[in-house]
């Protein structure tokens, strides 16, 4: 998840830990999307953007756990891959708006109470 904090994060203090930037960043990309689908139908262009930026984030996950040096068990690397490529095809749906910004929110939700309850210093 290190490429992730790389193309999105601020620079963050030396004191934050990486569990925290990372549940950082993803709420920062959850929040944006949610914002921007309720405005969806009057800006669409940001409403894109927002998706775009999700699906960046995604990418970037992936980039980060295939990566031979990542601790993570393989079950969870191989999950990530999966969401990675759920997000991908969704996103292209909602874009032709035939599908629904829920599951990607939820999605997202998931991994941020995940990286809340593992860290518990979130």
């Amino acid at each position: 998840m290190s490429q992730a904090l790389k193309g999105y994060a601020e620079h963050a203090p030396s004191t934050k830990s990486d569990r925290r930037s990372e549940y950082e960043v993803i709420a920062k990309v959850t929040q944006q999307l949610r914002d921007r689908a309720v405005d969806a139908k009057k800006n669409f262009p940001a409403y894109a953007d927002a998706l775009h930026a999700n699906q960046r984030l995604w990418t970037a996950l992936v980039v980060d756990v295939v990566d031979p040096q990542n601790p993570l068990p393989k079950e969870l690397k191989a999950r990530i891959v999966y969401l990675s490529d759920f997000t991908r095809h969704h996103t292209r749906r909602i874009l032709r708006e035939k599908a629904s910004v829920l599951p990607l929110l939820e999605i997202n939700m998931a991994v941020l109470r995940g990286l809340k309850q593992e860290g518990k210093t979130v």
